[in-house]
């Protein structure tokens, strides 16, 4: 019989989709990652182009995503974040989730989401009409693009290697952001570029 933790496991797996957009994708690996402009929590515009010269990592986020709570709540994300923009990276929090669909918390609420899981991005940007995220070709939540410094977009995929809700799988997977950042910072190109995504689909 299985335990009310091994459903939502079960049950957040069910959740997970695997498509391929059918919309036209702008961003390539080896090419200019594609520009954009976001406003914050704050209502601060962020642009893409601003952090010409810098590491950047784009995550796709759904605050209410089993496996975006795996990642935060086993504080898996948070410890990634504060590592990498004491680093220098800037990490940029996208959430293209429609508006009223799950997860689209209204700034409050986000911020207090962030505070409460000791979450380090330098800005969680909302993109409710789904453009951006449309035209990165994001799928699922999380879904990790890491962008070199010239600027080209170098891995986007999975957060790590093991496709499941269940945090005691973390310790066991390859990281394959932290994998990409490491390539970055020795001024290669990641051994992977591309991995399938997992998580819950995007709510556009």
């Amino acid at each position: 019989m299985k335990t009310p933790l091994q459903r939502l496991f079960v049950a957040a797996g069910m959740l997970a989709v695997f498509a391929v957009p059918t919309f036209a994708v702008k961003a390539k690996i080896g090419h200019s990652a594609p520009d954009f402009s976001l406003s914050d929590l704050n209502g601060q515009t962020h642009q893409l182009a601003d952090f010409s010269g810098k590491t950047v990592v784009l995550e796709w986020i759904n605050p209410e995503c089993p496996f975006v709570v795996k990642h935060y709540g086993s504080g898996n994300l948070p410890s990634l974040q504060s590592s990498a923009t004491a680093d220098g990276v800037v990490w940029l929090l996208i959430n293209s989730g429609s508006p009223g669909a799950q997860g689209d918390f209204a700034p409050p609420e986000a911020t207090t989401w962030l505070e409460k899981h000791g979450a380090a991005p330098t800005a969680y940007l909302r993109d409710s009409d789904g453009t951006v995220g449309r035209l990165y070709g994001a799928q699922t939540t999380p879904h990790m693009y890491v962008i070199n410094p010239a600027g080209e977009l170098v891995y986007q995929g999975a957060i790590d290697s093991i496709r499941s809700a269940n945090p005691r799988d973390i310790a066991k997977a390859e990281n394959y952001v932290a994998t990409a950042l490491a390539a970055v910072e020795a001024g290669t190109m990641p051994a992977r570029t591309a991995t399938q995504p997992y998580g819950c689909s995007v709510k556009y």
